[in-house]
């Protein structure tokens, strides 16, 4: 029954493609939300299945790269090109330190998984999470060292689809009460992964991103007027 389920998925499931514009149209509601309607809670509540669904496509794009070095400077690249909007956008200045945007975090979490990689023995493999978690929170970087945890469970389970959905769920209610338990809702099109890349949008979120956010900025200055 589980086999034929599976068979059915990969037939009719998402593709990465589909997937990363759930992410981006989530992300985009959320952040609309977050800068021009910070009052209407419904927006950040849809917003936070994005982050998870990117983590779910940063391992699935670590496994299929050809070039992890090109992946790593890719996303930290990005991650210094996109402070500035994000700190303006969200945080009210050219530069704030309380808080990194997130390609900061899939930057590590790509870190961390070709450390994960290239080691053998489960205690190193312990430390080197451990690691990057401290690292995460000592940069601040946007979910810290939690969007770790999540990249981590979703690379070391990666062969175990509905395993590593199930417990991408339960880390989505490890928040202290926050809005981060609808994000439990992003397993639903992660489960439906079919494992196909669909069409090709290799750099459209690398830009897509500050772009989005230094939109956001100028509606939110020119209504501000």
């Amino acid at each position: 029954m589980e086999k034929k389920g599976t068979e059915v998925v990969k037939k009719t499931g998402l593709t990465s493609y589909q997937l990363k514009w759930i992410a981006i149209i989530t992300m985009l509601i959320d952040h609309t939300g977050a800068v021009l309607f910070p009052q209407i809670l419904a927006f950040r509540y849809v917003g936070r299945c994005s982050f998870p669904i990117f983590c779910f496509l940063l391992t699935e794009g670590f496994e299929h790269t050809r070039d992890v070095r090109m992946y790593m400077v890719r996303l930290g690249g990005f991650a210094l090109l996109s402070e500035v909007p994000y700190d303006l956008t969200l945080h009210g200045g050219v530069m704030n330190w309380e808080r990194q945007n997130v390609f900061f975090t899939l930057f590590l979490g790509v870190v961390l998984m070709y450390m994960l990689k290239r080691s053998k023995e489960l205690p190193l493999k312990v430390v080197e999470i451990l690691v990057v978690m401290v690292a995460a929170d000592f940069l601040r970087t946007d979910y810290g060292f939690k969007g770790i945890i999540l990249i981590a469970v979703f690379y070391l389970l990666r062969e175990h689809l509905w395993l590593k959905t199930v417990c991408g769920g339960v880390w989505n209610f490890l928040w202290n009460g926050s809005i981060q338990g609808y994000g439990a809702l992003a397993m639903i099109p992660i489960a439906l992964y079919n494992g196909e890349r669909g069409r090709r949008m290799k750099y459209f979120f690398y830009f897509f991103y500050p772009a989005h956010l230094l939109v956001l900025y100028l509606v939110h200055r020119y209504f501000s007027f």
